[in-house]
């Protein structure tokens, strides 16, 4: 850490505009831009590290004792709050970042019913809950390869903003059909319950095995960082863990089969790379949220140095590329985590850094792989303990552990107070997180979440409005125009159809596919469309080549 305070720091204003030229940052003494290279294509990596604050970047870097790959590019700040709350919900914070419109608390990729936060404007009521497109559904319409990474269940909110539509985040079913129907090109991440049928949380309801469509559609269908690592072929879904991925720490601790963010990043790009017209990819580090939500100081270390070693990937492929765009947010702040607490309120300004960062490099695992590694009868409370780096705990700290109600907050709060670091709430919270951004158009400065959709699609020349208009026609009233008697099908309730008629012709649009089933004259015929029907409880939208399939 020497080496860092050696360097020269300059400060900068997040709510002010800046220019990389104008800037020093903290173990740089020299930046070199991506200046673009000509009749090449244009690629853009875009990468959200889940729930972080500032407090937490900054720990992750004392913990390592060196400077973040992030550290390079960092080059503004980022406003988040959502179309109703200054602090928003990750459903609506992806919203933003992925189609540049803000949205309400738990909404996925729709415009909102609810607009209250100043500055943000009113939605006309006949487009409440309307499907807007986002950036990965505008690059794969101008022939893009396209990707999305998570380390939580690839279902979960923000990789669902990227690639889907839902009136509700935990519409599992919803989201993960249509990211199967999406055609999208490589995705790693957790989630295969979500997949198939069973009875678990979020197994499917549907009665499909969604694994047979994405066999039948030519996807490679991994399951562990080898077959990861080793498979060749240009369109990969990888299903590393029934649920969420584990923390980065605990992967290492226990020789898990999975594979790291960074290792999945790498594959990604290489992947997606190949095709002659670019590409789009979305990589989020998604735990680091829920460690702050837990107020687990060694998972928000763990994955945020996991998504640092993402980053690095990623522009590593930028700087010899020269046309891609690497972005890298916080979708918003969480946990308010500091360093220094009340323990420090007098003794801060001689309290050396030893004092936070030793306690904590004690930990070998978070405190859901400590936790994970617990007795049911919590015979071994004190190895466990040990394990999250709570050593030299009395006889009477560890009965206290044993038959605690609420033992994971126990734990991270007396680790919390022994590395004098402090937290304000276990939700999210409404500050501005900085930017980081390297690339040719690049955004920079305090910008709202909502331009980080535009900055990208510019760069891409896709236009987000268009192709909303091009994906997201309402079925009743555009098939009403042509002639059509219009109806929803629900007999079976967990699979709604939209259904149009007109004389002997017959047109179903079967929820979140992108498929259409045409019978004219008592022949059926299966079309495919350019994008997924999505409904939103009210109202079926369609792709507009769903309104041609009777010609």
């Amino acid at each position: 850490m020497n080496r860092i305070l050696s360097k020269k720091v300059a400060l900068f204003s997040m709510a002010a505009a800046v220019t990389i030229s104008s800037l020093s940052f903290a173990g740089h003494s020299s930046f070199t831009e991506a200046k673009g290279k000509k009749n090449e294509p244009t690629n853009v990596i875009m990468m959200v590290m889940d729930g972080t604050s500032a407090g937490a970047t900054s720990l992750a870097r004392w913990y390592k004792g060196e400077n973040l790959a992030m550290d390079e590019i960092v080059i503004g700040g980022v406003r988040t709050h959502s179309a109703e709350s200054a602090i928003t919900d990750s459903a609506p914070a992806a919203t933003a970042l992925a189609t540049g419109h803000k949205s309400n608390d738990k909404i996925v990729g729709l415009l909102p019913e609810v607009v209250n936060t100043p500055g943000v404007a009113a939605v006309n009521p006949k487009d409440v809950f309307k499907p807007v497109a986002n950036v990965l559904e505008g690059a794969k319409r101008i022939g893009k390869s396209t990707g999305i990474i998570s380390t939580s269940e690839i279902q979960h909110a923000t990789p669902a903003g990227f690639s889907s539509h839902a009136v509700h985040r935990s519409n599992y079913q919803d989201i993960a059909e249509q990211q199967v129907y999406q055609e999208i090109d490589v995705v790693l991440g957790g989630g295969k319950e979500s997949l198939l049928p069973g009875t678990t949380k979020n197994s499917r309801v549907d009665g499909e095995d969604l694994t047979t469509v994405l066999d039948a559609k030519g996807y490679d269908f991994v399951e562990t960082r080898d077959e990861l690592l080793n498979t060749k072929s240009n369109k990969i879904w990888g299903s590393f863990a029934p649920s969420a991925m584990a923390y980065d720490l605990d992967r290492k601790a226990t020789s898990n089969h999975e594979p790291s963010l960074a290792e999945m990043t790498k594959k990604a790009i290489h992947t997606l790379s190949k095709n002659d017209k670019g590409f789009f990819l979305f990589v989020e580090g998604s735990k680091v949220d829920w460690a702050a939500h837990a107020n687990d100081t060694i998972g928000i270390i763990s994955d945020v140095l996991a998504f640092d070693d993402a980053v690095n990937e990623a522009l590593k492929f930028a700087k010899k590329d020269g046309n891609t765009m690497v972005i890298a947010v916080s979708d918003h702040g969480n946990s308010g985590i500091t360093m220094g607490n009340v323990n420090t309120n007098s003794s801060y300004p001689d309290t050396p850094v030893s004092t936070y960062i030793d306690p904590l490099k004690k930990a070998s695992m978070t405190i859901e792989g400590a936790l994970n590694q617990l007795k049911t009868d919590r015979s071994n409370m004190k190895e466990v303990a040990e394990l999250y780096g709570l050593d030299n705990l009395t006889a009477t700290e560890i009965e206290g552990l044993k038959a605690s109600k609420s033992l994971q907050a126990d734990m991270t709060k007396i680790l919390a107070n022994r590395a004098n670091i402090g937290f304000t709430t276990g939700g999210h919270t409404g500050e501005d997180v900085f930017l980081y951004a390297y690339g040719p158009s690049k955004p920079y400065g305090l910008v709202d979440n909502t331009d980080i959709a535009k900055t990208m699609a510019k760069y891409l020349k896709v236009d987000l409005n268009k192709t909303t208009d091009k994906l997201f026609v309402n079925a009743r009233e555009s098939f009403a125009k042509k002639g059509y008697k219009t109806r929803i099908d629900v007999t079976d309730e967990k699979n709604p159809v939209f259904i149009a008629e007109k004389q002997k012709i017959k047109i179903e649009l079967p929820v979140n596919k992108n498929i259409a089933y045409v019978t004219k004259n008592k022949k059926t015929t299966t079309k495919a469309l350019d994008g997924v029907t999505v409904y939103n409880s009210k109202d079926f939208y369609v792709s507009e080549t769903a309104l041609h399939l009777s010609k």
